[in-house]
């Protein structure tokens, strides 16, 4: 049977993965330009991104089943950035308090057979007004480190978010609904 590789570094998707039973055979991670292209939508960004990783990685292994996947946070056309910095988590918080956005999710998938498979998930959260206490006890935690927009649905975060529409694993990483679909209909089996 075909391998299944997550092109990916996030322990978040190897964690959902494994709740549904998709245990990856490996973990490579695609390293890639994640550039946005001048004008790129946030739509077109994530399932560009999602694509290349995958295409990175089945350009060396051809007899697997190749999963990647992008995670993008947008507040209208504007992608917010991965925060790597406690004051670009710090715009990013300003940004969505008080506002709704979306959190899409490029999905895609290579079999053997070189089929592909993109999708794109959206889900659209709200953040509560955020007081300047709030957003400085966030902030202390760490928790928005290397996360998308600065903050995980998952962590201190979900406190923030009175409302979601959508596919809550989108936001944590993989909408494993969407995900599942995508490699069976490509003809992956795993095994239980």
């Amino acid at each position: 049977m075909a391998q299944l590789i997550l092109a990916s570094a996030s322990p978040r998707r190897l964690q959902l993965l494994e709740q549904i039973s998709l245990r990856p055979d490996s973990v490579m991670p695609a390293d890639i330009d994640e550039t946005p292209l001048k004008n790129e939508q946030p739509a077109a960004y994530a399932k560009r991104i999602a694509l290349a990783k995958a295409e990175k990685i089945a350009a060396t292994e051809k007899d697997a089943y190749i999963l990647a996947a992008d995670t993008v946070v947008a507040c209208g056309r504007r992608i917010l950035p991965k925060a790597e910095d406690e004051a670009t988590a710090a715009k990013c918080l300003d940004l969505l308090s008080g506002k709704r956005h979306r959190v899409l999710g490029g999905i895609a998938v290579i079999a053997p057979s070189g089929k592909i498979r993109v999708k794109l998930v959206t889900t659209a959260v709200k953040f509560k007004n955020l007081s300047p206490q709030e957003k400085l006890d966030y902030l202390a935690t760490g928790d928005w480190d290397g996360k998308a927009g600065g903050y995980a649905i998952q962590g201190p975060a979900a406190a923030f978010i009175p409302f979601i529409s959508g596919s809550y694993t989108n936001v944590v990483g993989l909408s494993l609904p969407e995900t599942r679909q995508m490699l069976h209909g490509l003809g992956y089996k795993n095994e239980e």
